[in-house]
């Protein structure tokens, strides 16, 4: 029988001691003890179920011969916190990685089996499980089932696509609040290609999922049957010795990048991936291997909020299996998974079902780029721009600066008409470190209604994109601000050029002025206005091109 790597000692008699008082029995503790490192709460709808799903994978374990002890960590949703101005979605990501090393490290768990799905859950997880580096599987929580109005089935996402139409009184009320009240499944991960289900098919194509996981129904029984099935697996690999980082290595990080090409997953992922491959002690420049992918990787499952289909289509055919099976010609295939076989192996049976919904690379729903990294004096360590949504007319752009210290300050200039038609809009201190990693959207929509202005205009920031993010938009420039880098030092006039064919972006100003601005440059992060953890946050966090980790 398997026994825990753990042998006699004062601290693993003292909790066998204690694991007796609560009900063990000593054969039990024998065991190889396997932490089920669960996100469930009761106001997370993509986590609400995973108290039944970890039921699924203690039952896999103890068949298996192990000992199962659950364990929690954080689990917000990105639809019920605040975004503005405490922003604390991405923060909690880092303190999620950090409550599972605290818990698991602790403990000195044999191997753990993990259960997120949301937003910053799932890559919180899984940069825990590269910082421990003991064996790991991921079970993801499912896809949510679609809403019902009016006799159809509707996604959330057109139905958070009326809140403007709503407030400006331009549509019938009684139809909006259907539509909001009825466009949610009851659990699971939204149903458009937002960051909860990128990140999901990310943990699937890393190989840290079982097959076909991030692509089955919140409310299937494909999904019990794969945590039991996880359960079961865990212990082969605590048998076998394998841990995270033999599966979450350089090729298969490159692999999950391509994937997140192949479904023009949430522009989130820039952030999350180099956060988990820095943490498994991969400190590469990952964004370039973005760009890279970009150019390689057509666009092969059309999704929404950007397509006409769910991932429950996707789902129907064939989920990611048959996509991975599809894209296997870009892939590398003998990168090993946690079944303890290749991609290739996995994905072998695959069968694309619908055509349309999961193309071939031979006709793929378009071969544009999606992003780009830009890099230059203006970001030495890159800023990210989404080419396909950038006018022709605007790929290689001219123009002076117009400096914002705040999103309320470009909001107001504006909308007082402050701004000019032909201005690079600098919307600085807006990262991880100024701002918590907020978005510019806002001013990006504001400023679309006004053609002269969309049309004429960059915009560059440290900040996030949004999945909307549309027009001359240069976002994540690293290092930020806050950090001190090149975007602080611009002053307004100066001339800032961007070419994106040739990914580059510049600030027109001599590196004797810059430097001289360098050396005059202090910012101080406001901590009288925000709560202690999010000063904790600032105080720590390092530049967005490594993913924003904990900066030692």
């Amino acid at each position: 029988m398997l026994r825990s790597q753990w042998e006699f000692g004062e601290a693993s008699e003292c909790r066998r001691g204690l694991m007796c008082g609560m009900g063990y029995d000593s054969d039990e503790l024998r065991r190889p003890i396997i932490g089920v490192v669960n996100s469930w709460n009761e106001y997370n709808p993509g986590h609400v179920h995973l108290m039944q799903v970890a039921k699924r994978v203690k039952d896999g374990i103890r068949e298996a011969g192990g000992l199962p002890v659950e364990v929690m960590t954080t689990g917000i949703c990105d639809g019920m916190v605040l975004k503005d101005p405490k922003y604390v979605e991405i923060p909690s990501r880092n303190s999620i990685a950090d409550q599972v090393e605290i818990t698991v490290e602790g403990n000195f768990f044999d191997g753990m089996v993990m259960l997120s799905t949301c937003d910053s859950v799932v890559p919180g997880h899984l940069m825990a499980a590269a910082r421990l580096d003991i064996p790991t599987i991921v079970v993801t929580g499912g896809y949510m089932p679609h809403g019902q109005f009016r006799g159809r089935e509707v996604l959330h996402i057109h139905a958070q696509d009326k809140v403007g139409t709503a407030k400006e009184g331009r549509m019938d009320m009684e139809e909006y609040n259907g539509l909001i009240e009825n466009s949610w499944g009851s659990c699971g991960a939204c149903t458009s290609m937002t960051t909860a289900n990128s990140m999901c098919m990310v943990a699937e194509a890393l190989g840290m999922t079982l097959p076909g996981n991030s692509t089955v129904s919140a409310v299937s029984s494909q999904l019990y049957h794969i945590a039991y099935m996880a359960g079961k697996q865990i212990m082969n690999l605590v048998a076998a010795g394998v841990t995270a980082r033999k599966i979450m290595t350089e090729a298969a990080f490159q692999n999950a990048i391509k994937l997140d090409m192949a479904v023009a997953g949430s522009s989130n992922l820039i952030l999350h991936i180099p956060a988990i491959a820095n943490e498994a002690g991969l400190d590469l420049p990952w964004w370039k291997y973005f760009d890279q992918a970009s150019n390689d990787i057509p666009l092969m499952s059309h999704l929404a909020p950007g397509g006409p289909y769910s991932v429950k289509d996707l789902d129907l055919a064939g989920g990611m299996p048959a996509l991975l099976k599809e894209l296997l010609p870009k892939l590398d295939g003998d990168c090993m998974t946690v079944t303890g076989h290749t991609i290739s192996e996995n994905i072998s049976g695959a069968k694309v079902y619908n055509a349309d919904v999961i193309r071939s690379l031979e006709n793929p729903v378009m071969k544009r780029p999606g992003i780009g990294v830009l890099y230059g004096n203006l970001a030495p360590e890159g800023a990210i721009v989404k080419i396909a949504a950038v006018q022709e007319h605007l790929m290689r752009f001219s123009g002076p600066a117009h400096v914002f210290d705040s999103l309320h300050d470009a909001l107001d200039c504006l909308r007082s008409g402050g701004v000019q038609p032909g201005e690079a809009l600098i919307l600085r201190y807006m990262g991880l470190k100024g701002r918590f990693g907020t978005t510019a959207f806002t001013f990006q929509e504001e400023l679309k209604g006004i053609p002269e202005l969309y049309d004429t205009c960059a915009i560059i920031t440290d900040g996030r994109f949004s999945g909307g993010t549309s027009g001359l938009s240069v976002g994540y420039a690293s290092p930020e601000a806050a950090l001190g880098g090149p975007l602080a030092l611009v002053q307004n006039g100066d001339m800032v050029t961007i070419d994106v064919p040739d990914r580059a972006i510049r600030v027109e100003v001599e590196e004797t002025e810059m430097a001289r601005r360098r050396q005059q440059f202090h910012w101080t992060f406001k901590a009288e206005e925000y709560p202690r953890y999010l000063n904790l946050f600032v105080k720590n966090v390092g530049s967005m091109a490594k993913g924003g980790i904990w900066e030692v």
